[in-house]
């Protein structure tokens, strides 16, 4: 007999890195330890990093078990039909306490045939910034292989990348084979691809605490890199109460959500749908389901749940496959 399901919340899985620090605590009520925490992915299936449910009736079991066990009932019919058995999306809080590698993501092609991966198309939603925090994005202007490797080797590489000032509200979204890096003093929200395949260009010489340095893939991101100058930051409409559109991909659809009082919500079927409390606090009402949710909150609402009610004031981001 299949689980009946309810809008569903997972434990945050927590990732030292280098770079991290203790805003995923202090700004989004994260339960780290460590003041290098990094990440908090809210919601995966990356072999070794499975989402486990934090709430209800389900508590304990694993996503892979709920899609195994309901797979219309959790992706939605077309999700299904499009990705069988598997979920598709990855979503992580992130905080830069120094800068992160600069780096690239193969596409879907070159993941497939190198790592057995999708590809790592994504988006960041600036949820916090230090003054003056920046991120690095793509070239200046288009560049080759050629001048990109000259620069690589003359240590000169932030000087043909494009550098912006990041805000909170900001969004980029990184088309695979974008060049790219989140400075430090920024928390940024990542919605991408399940993947975890990332080529490492630079990393400012940076040592670990036994003072290794880590490993660089030059000659793997080489053929992975889009050397022209791309768009990257994404503009889009506040409303109220209404699903503005951040990001249209193939992989992925998020909105903006500003949420005054109460809006009832309609989904057909084909698709689950994540929210993630950017700011403020809702609730979720659902056939005698009540739950509220405060910032740095993500949650899981199953395909199978067509209607249900948000009531609160937030900043919500809205994501699904369309």
């Amino acid at each position: 007999m299949k689980p009946k399901t309810y809008p569903l919340q997972f434990e945050p899985i927590l990732k030292e890195r280098i770079w991290g620090g203790e805003k995923l605590k202090t700004i989004l009520n994260k339960p780290i330890v460590s003041n290098i925490t990094g990440e908090s992915w809210e919601l995966s299936t990356v072999e070794g990093d499975v989402s486990i449910v934090a709430n209800g009736e389900l508590k304990g079991k694993s996503l892979m078990e709920l899609i195994n066990e309901a797979p219309n009932e959790i992706l939605g019919t077309e999700v299904y039909k499009r990705f069988g058995k598997q979920f598709p999306l990855l979503f992580k809080y992130l905080d830069a306490r120094e800068d992160l590698s600069i780096q690239v993501h193969p596409n879907d092609k070159l993941a497939k045939e190198r790592h057995n991966s999708f590809g790592k198309t994504e988006m960041w939603f600036v949820t916090q910034a230090d003054a003056d925090s920046r991120i690095i994005v793509g070239f200046k202007e288009n560049s080759s292989k050629e001048e990109y490797l000259k620069h690589l080797n003359d240590k000169t590489l932030l000087s043909i990348l494009d550098t912006v000032t990041a805000k909170p509200g900001d969004v980029f979204f990184l088309e695979t084979g974008t060049v790219h890096a989140i400075g430090a003093g920024l928390v940024i929200a990542e919605i991408q691809q399940t993947s975890d395949i990332t080529y490492r260009l630079y990393d400012f010489d940076r040592k670990d605490a036994q003072g290794n340095t880590r490993e660089l893939h030059v000659d793997l991101a080489l053929d992975a890199i889009n050397y022209n100058k791309v768009e990257t930051q994404k503009q889009y409409e506040t409303k109220t109460n209404t699903s503005n559109v951040v990001v249209d991909c193939p992989y992925f659809t998020t909105n903006f959500l500003p949420l005054e009082n109460k809006l009832e919500v309609s989904k057909s079927g084909a698709t689950f749908t994540v929210y993630m409390c950017i700011e403020g606090s809702f609730e979720i009402e659902y056939d005698g389901f009540k739950q509220s949710y405060k910032k740095g909150d993500t949650v899981l609402v199953p395909a199978e749940i067509h209607t249900f009610i948000l009531t609160g004031n937030a900043s919500i981001l809205e994501i699904y496959i369309s």
